[in-house]
């Protein structure tokens, strides 16, 4: 079987996201006509793309792209499914979102768990325009971050996959700044068998130094742990 080169894959994927479009957006979920037309000319106003829904089904229905970078403004109480429901179900599909809730019936427990589970914002209506919009502000700027950092996982992780167990244990070794002759010790084996597998490890991983590999697995959460 042909091996497969994970840099190669790489440039496919970057290739095809180039032409994916990354405008930030801004789901509003409110139940209440009369608010989201208002908050719907507010975020427009500020000059932010929207997209209105009646009801977090109807949201959830319509199947927006979550892989584009965008946050909800979402009510917590509403018919059906509640915003704090909303927000779990979204949290265990993996389509988690930065999420502001607004709500006229919001308490203080309500809002710890809401915070707790990772929202922006929790703020109580009539809001203020101008906290509204730089809750916006401040949302947006976190998925716009978090879309970077999945892009770059998944530039990452073709290249994790393709190392053979020996050479991630090798690797996991070479970032903590151990020398080959130390990796060698540990892993019971001989220095030139380390050097094969460490250039075989700096080639896989598009690495080359040491300083981009630790860079390159921090991103990718494995930290240098000695």
């Amino acid at each position: 079987m042909k091996e497969v080169n994970p840099l190669a894959i790489e440039k496919r994927v970057s290739t095809t996201m180039a032409t994916i479009p990354a405008k930030p957006n801004v789901f509003l979920i409110d139940d209440d006509a009369s608010v989201r037309r208002a908050v719907t000319r507010l975020i427009k106003s500020a000059g932010h793309h929207v997209q209105a829904f009646a009801s977090a089904r109807e949201f959830l229905d319509h199947s927006p792209d979550l892989d584009d970078p965008a946050c909800l403004v979402l009510d917590v109480r509403m018919p059906g499914l509640s915003g704090l429901e909303l927000q779990q179900a979204l949290q265990r599909d993996q389509a988690s979102r930065p999420i502001i809730f607004i709500t006229g019936h919001g308490d203080i427990p309500m809002s710890v768990r809401a915070m707790k589970a990772g929202a922006v914002d929790f703020l109580q209506k009539p809001v203020k325009d101008k906290i509204l919009l730089q809750a916006i502000g401040q949302a947006l700027d976190r998925a716009v971050s978090e879309r970077a950092k999945r892009r770059e996982m998944e530039q990452i992780r073709p290249r994790l996959d393709a190392l053979t167990p020996r050479e991630r244990e090798v690797m996991e070794l070479v970032i903590t700044g151990m020398l080959n002759k130390q990796i060698a010790f540990k892993l019971g084996t001989v220095e030139k068998t380390i050097k094969v597998h460490r250039s075989r490890v700096m080639d896989k991983m598009g690495a080359n130094s040491v300083a981009e590999l630790v860079r390159l697995c921090e991103k990718a959460g494995i930290p240098p742990n000695q």
